[in-house]
């Protein structure tokens, strides 16, 4: 029987959406680095990226880069990715992070407003994976996670509506099917489903009021952290997760069940 290839010892995790400083994307990207992992911070805002990175890296003590990067443009992409593989050493990991949030009613729902959410949910994450992947093909080994949303399991139900739920359910989509398809490379495709979490992506920071009404279905009690998320973001790019494949995991308090 073949054992999992072992991660190398000096590897880049990139990672999407992550110059938030209350977003999932930062906490993971934390995570990574007290791991071990070299990070790359590919976001819009590309001061926060760079201040983050420097964050990371004196917090720390791993190579740490951040750049501006639109995932929804392909030039954008190659150009950000190129800088991070010219500064870093090879890219073994990617946590897919970056998203847009839209809680319009459907019958108010634009075809620009559908394409703008698609282009950052679904579009970007293509864009940034297929570009990164052949690195981990290279080394023969590699974790890609995604983040999807309960809003793709349940129909909505939390703040986004129809574009957003269906954005995120093409995430799951995606990650099975690019699952199989380079499971031969012993690179490991997931994503993780998460419910209402306390970000800024909800439409600002959630009042107290506002958390006890959301989280009155969940069966914990609570909304979520972004630490919450990060652990098992963090977890699933680890070796021991070298046998974990096409799985979303549910992370929402039990709210899917309620």
């Amino acid at each position: 029987m073949t054992p999992d290839p072992l991660l190398p010892a000096v590897r880049t995790a990139v990672v999407t959406g992550a110059a938030s400083a209350r977003g999932i994307g930062r906490a993971t990207a934390g995570r990574l680095a007290e791991a071990g992992w070299a990070v790359a911070i590919l976001d819009i805002d590309g001061d926060a990226a760079e201040q983050t990175a420097a964050q990371l890296a004196e917090t720390h003590g791993v190579p740490a880069l951040g750049v501006r990067a639109d995932i929804s443009d392909e030039g954008s992409v190659d150009i950000a990715v190129s800088a991070v593989e010219r500064a870093l050493p090879p890219v073994i990991g990617l946590v897919n992070v970056a998203g847009v949030s839209s809680p319009v009613p459907f019958l108010e729902v634009t075809p620009a407003e559908w394409d703008r959410v698609f282009a950052v949910n679904m579009r970007g994450t293509f864009l940034v994976t297929r570009r990164v992947v052949p690195a981990m093909i290279a080394a023969g080994v590699g974790r890609i996670a995604s983040v999807s949303s309960i809003s793709a399991q349940r129909g909505g139900g939390t703040y986004s509506k129809v574009p957003y739920s269906a954005s995120k359910a093409a995430v799951i989509g995606f990650t099975r099917a690019l699952a199989r398809e380079l499971g031969p490379h012993k690179i490991t495709v997931n994503c993780v489903a998460p419910g209402p979490i306390d970000t800024d992506i909800m439409g600002g920071t959630l009042s107290e009021d506002r958390k006890a009404q959301m989280s009155a279905d969940v069966l914990l009690g609570r909304v979520g952290t972004v630490d919450d998320v990060a652990a098992l973001l963090a977890f699933l790019l680890s070796q021991d997760a070298g046998y974990i494949t096409a799985a979303t995991y549910d992370i929402n308090g039990g709210l899917q069940i309620s």
